[in-house]
């Protein structure tokens, strides 16, 4: 109708990998429950993900929707169907395959910028192509960051201070130092990597220079 004040859509596009995908979707549905209407993009692999949670949302009256784009994922040498990056562990070439095949979602992602017209793209940090598929169609692009600045925080002071090897068991909480709060984790939470004895390149760092290595990480 002539003058109808059209709602705003935001298009969130998250890395297919589910430390992305799952906060994305939940920023999606946060701007949803406040009226604004939302799409994730992602492929028909990973929709599938959603194909409870979004339908949940919508009948609670959030304005939420899923569009996908096909990933190339045997064009890029990875077995049909392998579309998160998650799935990629049986060997050591499947994650570059993939983020190859990550590259190659500018052209698809353009064309829904053309069908649907969005008013803002949620792209995530991993496409930096989004910011000049955005810029065609004159939209602006915010660019999303899973890794906050706390979580940047906690790794260099676990790495710094080593509380994880002052516990008796991989049990055992233990606080991470230096943090607002009183956070706590156990060593079985802890990548792989810093769960080894081995000493690692920032360990054997000498303890009076390890707070200047520390700057780099804050």
């Amino acid at each position: 109708m002539a003058g109808e004040i059209r709602k705003l859509h935001i298009f969130f596009f998250p890395l297919m990998a589910h430390g992305h995908m799952i906060p994305l979707v939940d920023m999606a549905k946060l701007f949803g429950s406040r009226g604004v209407k939302t799409t994730v993009i992602t492929t028909p692999a990973n929709a599938t993900l959603f194909s409870k949670a979004i339908p949940r949302a919508n009948e609670l009256g959030i304005e939420i929707d899923i569009k996908t784009i096909k990933f190339p994922s045997v064009e890029v040498g990875l077995p049909e169907g392998s579309e998160n990056l998650n799935e990629m562990t049986s060997q050591p070439d499947m994650p570059v395959k993939f983020l190859k095949g990550v590259t190659m979602l500018q052209e698809p992602l353009e064309l829904l910028l053309q069908e649907h017209k969005p008013n803002c793209l949620v792209a995530d940090m991993l496409f930096p192509w989004a910011t000049d598929a955005a810029a065609k169609f004159g939209i602006p692009r915010l660019v999303f960051h899973g890794t906050s600045f706390l979580s940047l925080c906690a790794t260099a002071c676990l790495m710094l201070y080593e509380p994880h090897k002052k516990v008796s068991s991989v049990s055992e909480p233990f606080v991470i130092p230096n943090l607002p709060g009183d956070i706590k984790l156990t060593r079985n939470q802890l990548p792989d990597t810093m769960k080894q004895d081995d000493e690692t390149d920032f360990s054997s760092v000498d303890a009076e220079e390890r707070p200047q290595q520390l700057n780099l990480f804050l």
